[in-house]
């Protein structure tokens, strides 16, 4: 082999190729189950105390289904018995037949309400919720859920962060109303805090204080889509009405594989 023959081979074998996109997850009429693959940085972050003679058992949690356009999407979260491990956002661009995570992971964090406003715009609400709920955030898309921006609703100087989204309803691409739900960690401040934004979800302005509930003044169009929990099959399943039956879309098991920290090697420790 020649020399420049020689070179071209090693430098396209130095190559490192781009790791390949997880394979869709296939819906074949039983429920789907979420690939999660437990890791000891999870075991020491979320303070699990798993064995190998006794696993930790994890389960998905999901909160809100919905369509943008021809794309479904539904909403949750991963979670151990007493501490959320991540969130989980779930797209379907065949009519539930296969299904792909549309967004990464957030560490602590739970998705939960969906806000429509047209085929391409969309928000989903969020918050971390580890130790407590707090730094609630919107899911922004303007290309029909295609990609996402995270967009935080208090900023980085706010001396209280705790709290929940409770509801939010925008009326335009711009135009927009949120409720925080502060519950038990409000430090003496109004338990529920308005919020409203003109710039998109770019920032929000703090517009109203209380310690009795806030609402916001929202259509409610009959509901199209929800989310059933079966205890027979220990399953999420998502409906679509039509008429007035309810159709199932897919399902997707609660239970996912338990959290095992590798086994000890003989002599470890000594």
């Amino acid at each position: 082999m020649g020399l420049c023959a020689f070179l071209s081979r090693a430098s396209a074998q130095a190559v490192v190729q781009p790791p390949e996109a997880p394979l869709p997850l296939e819906n074949k009429g039983q429920p789907i189950t979420v690939p999660f693959r437990c890791s000891d940085e999870d075991i020491r972050w979320g303070g699990l105390s798993c064995s190998q003679d006794d696993p930790c058992p994890i389960f998905l949690e999901l909160s809100s289904a919905g369509s943008v356009g021809t794309r479904l999407i539904a909403t949750g979260n991963i979670h151990a018995e007493a501490v959320t491990l991540d969130s989980v956002l779930l797209a379907s661009d065949d009519a539930g037949k296969t299904w792909a995570e549309s967004f990464e992971r957030i560490r602590g964090a739970g998705l939960d309400r969906i806000d429509q406003l047209d085929t391409s715009t969309v928000w989903i609400s969020g918050q971390e919720l580890f130790p407590i709920p707090q730094n609630p955030f919107l899911l922004a898309s303007s290309d029909g859920g295609k990609t996402w921006e995270r967009k935080p609703v208090l900023n980085e100087a706010a001396e209280n962060r705790f709290g929940s989204v409770q509801q939010f309803h925008f009326t335009g691409k711009n135009d927009g109303s949120l409720i925080v739900d502060r519950g038990a960690a409000n430090g003496g401040d109004a338990a529920f805090v308005l919020y409203e934004t003109r710039d998109g979800g770019e920032s929000w302005q703090l517009k109203q204080e209380s310690d009795k509930p806030l609402h916001i003044r929202q259509p409610s169009p009959p509901a199209e889509w929800r989310i059933r929990v079966e205890s027979a099959s220990r399953a999420y399943h998502i409906e679509r009405r039509q008429g007035e039956k309810w159709i199932g879309v897919a399902a997707f098991s609660v239970n996912l594989d338990k959290c095992v920290p590798p086994p000890v090697e003989a002599g470890e420790g000594h």
